[in-house]
């Protein structure tokens, strides 16, 4: 049984770890899209505003 503890224990610390690297990942990638979708609206506004002059 102990045999089957150590290599289950080191599998879940690098499944674990390797999860949080993915959670990392996609918070920044949320919040990267929130702010590429706020640029190209700015850009949409401003390009409008020049046109209607």
């Amino acid at each position: 049984m102990k045999k089957f503890i150590l290599p289950s224990l080191v599998f879940l610390l690098f499944f674990l770890s390797s999860c949080a690297a993915i959670e990392g990942i996609f918070k920044a990638g949320l919040y990267l899209g929130i702010f590429a979708v706020i640029a190209i609206l700015v850009v949409i506004v401003f390009i409008y505003m020049k046109v209607k002059k």
